[in-house]
């Protein structure tokens, strides 16, 4: 389960905690887009989690 869901957290919730958009939210959860790392460390930040224990992604390199 993802940590959004584990926290009951939906797009627009999560969005307004991390101060992002929440069409951005969704692009960044269906790999649509790009992230940069102060976005990273918003969503972590949203998530009360460290950036350490977001998930670890491999794009095929």
């Amino acid at each position: 389960m993802r940590i959004k869901e584990r926290k009951k957290l939906s797009q627009e919730e999560l969005s307004f905690k991390a101060d992002l958009h929440r069409t951005y939210i969704g692009m960044i959860e269906h790999a649509e887009k790009n992230i940069t790392l102060s976005n990273i460390e918003k969503i972590a930040n949203a998530l009360e989690i460290s950036i350490d224990n977001l998930p670890k992604f491999d794009n095929g390199k």
